[in-house]
């Protein structure tokens, strides 16, 4: 029907050049004849020479206006009228029905028609109701038709966002967490700047290009602790971080395709919806977000499936090295993540999740089985054979109230040599953390954010040595938010017995943030 209709909306424009010249009406109604001061062959392109619609009238401009952006009444094939005589109603609605036609033809061509104008014509169709129906449309279809052009129209666009994170900070103690050497560190103004292009095929997939400038310092102190949520260093040269595109399956589904940098985060519900952000969430990286997701971060899939609105189940693989043809590297045969995690999640900040995930890591010195949050032992417990990881977290987030939540993990990995002269050996790693968040503390939208735990710790290792004291973990910080698009947040954390046993280490910042 509406192939018919589309048609014979072009028929009919085609044929108003024709109309114009005839003397009489083909219509009942009789239509008066325009004077004109020139060439009575001038041509007739505006809808103010439409006698029978009232130049006081809105629906004048209206189609005056749809006329002129889209082009939609062509009249002779050089695309002109030619005659002395004005349209009549009748013409007037056929040429509605022939804007829509337009419409459905740029659309289908992935051209833009604004959202107003498709609401214009379902206004001019009801107004021109009966004329409609005298030249054989169906409002009631003209209308129709209007709706599904506007709830499917799209046009292949990119938006840039953007997001500046400085910060103003120094590392406190006695001595080096690694060396046990008097602590000399110096207070640092560093930054890191990402720019994304996000663009959109059909309006439900988005291919993600991620630029980034930095200039971070890792384990300050001589530790990982101290690291930042933020960190990033590029030398401040400015690299391609990550290349990724997610697009439907069905309803419920969704895959994700990377070419690099795609963690677990970026696919799972990580039950952190305060802790968890780059530029108002915590400063410190153990803060921020569980271990199970940071070892991650190379090319690969993901899947995320939702049972219900609020049953989720996300798998995830990703290779390290994936670009790389040499021994330990490729999709398969070097550092590789397989993941998966089941969601519970009935509101935005509350919901409980239960994460598994399979790792293995080549034998290097730069090892870091804990994705960088853990003690030196943690991260490398075989002194850089190879090792497998399975770790298994339980996550959840809790909102009691409008000024008040819960978030945190608790988490187990079993890690295992994989060769050398350990292979066979095992050991056991330990972490937790719990958040205490305070959203609008003191002022609409600021948040306050304490953060205790425990950092991975190698509580248990075969054929060498383990972690006997026990580090703690303790964060407190505050974010003011100045606008829509800047926060400034003070903050301060701490962790005792960072290299079993060595003092506590302090870091002091300020954060400043700005997104765009």
């Amino acid at each position: 029907m509406l192939k018919k209709l589309g048609k014979w909306g072009e028929k009919i424009t085609y044929a108003l050049g024709s109309i114009l010249l005839i003397s009489g009406s083909v219509f009942a109604e009789p239509v008066e004849v325009l004077n004109l001061e020139n060439d009575p062959m001038e041509q007739v392109t505006k809808v103010s020479e439409m006698r029978d619609v009232s130049s006081a009238d809105w629906a004048f401009q209206a189609l005056s206006d749809l006329v002129e952006r889209y082009s939609c009444i062509a009249g002779y094939p050089d695309g002109t009228f030619r005659g002395n005589q004005a349209m009549s109603r009748y013409e007037f609605a056929a040429g509605v029905n022939a804007c829509l036609a337009q419409m459905e033809r740029l659309i289908a061509s992935s051209q833009t028609v604004l959202s107003e104008d498709l609401a214009t014509l379902q206004r001019l169709a009801q107004e021109f109701a009966a004329e409609l129906t005298a030249i054989g449309t169906s409002i009631d279809n003209l209308e129709n038709r209007a709706a599904f052009l506007e709830d499917n129209q799209f046009s292949t666009t990119t938006k840039l966002a953007g997001e500046l994170i400085t910060t103003l900070s120094q590392v406190f103690g006695n001595e080096n967490a690694a060396t046990g050497k008097d602590l000399d560190v110096q207070a640092t103004l560093e930054y890191r700047l990402r720019l994304s292009l996000l663009t959109s095929f059909s309006g439900k997939d988005q291919l993600r290009l991620r630029l980034q400038s930095a200039n971070y310092t890792f384990a300050r102190g001589g530790t990982n602790y101290t690291d930042y949520n933020f960190s990033a260093d590029t030398e401040n040269s400015v690299i391609l971080d990550k290349v990724e595109y997610s697009f439907p399956l069905g309803e419920n589904t969704i895959i994700w395709l990377s070419a690099g940098n795609m963690n677990f985060d970026d696919v799972a519900e990580i039950m952190a919806p305060f802790a968890n952000s780059f530029t108002e969430g915590a400063i410190s990286y153990f803060g921020a977000i569980s271990p199970i997701y940071l070892n991650s971060g190379g090319s690969g899939v993901a899947v995320s499936h939702y049972l219900t609105e609020t049953l989720n189940l996300t798998g995830y693989y990703s290779a390290d090295g994936a670009t790389n043809p040499t021994e330990k590297n490729g999709l398969f045969n070097g550092q590789y993540i397989a993941a998966a995690q089941f969601s519970y999640l009935p509101k935005a900040d509350t919901g409980i999740a239960i994460a598994y995930s399979h790792g293995y890591f080549p034998g290097t010195d730069d090892m870091a089985i804990m994705g960088f949050t853990g003690s030196a032992l943690a991260e490398n417990p075989f002194a850089s054979n190879a090792t497998s990881s399975d770790n298994i977290a339980l996550l959840g987030t809790w909102r009691l109230s409008p000024f008040f939540g819960l978030e945190g993990w608790g988490m187990y990995t079993q890690a295992n040599a994989e060769s050398g002269d350990r292979q066979g050996d095992s050991a056991d790693i330990w972490n937790w953390k719990i958040s205490f968040a305070f959203p609008d503390l003191f002022q609409e939208r600021n948040l306050g954010l304490i953060s205790l735990g425990n950092p991975p710790k190698a509580t248990s290792v075969e054929g060498g040595p383990e972690d006997e004291d026990i580090a703690w973990f303790v964060e407190a910080l505050y974010v003011f938010q100045i606008n829509d698009n800047i926060s400034i947040t003070p903050g301060v954390f701490v962790v005792t017995n960072p290299e079993d046993g060595r003092d506590p280490l302090w870091v002091g910042t300020i954060r400043t943030s700005f997104t765009f």
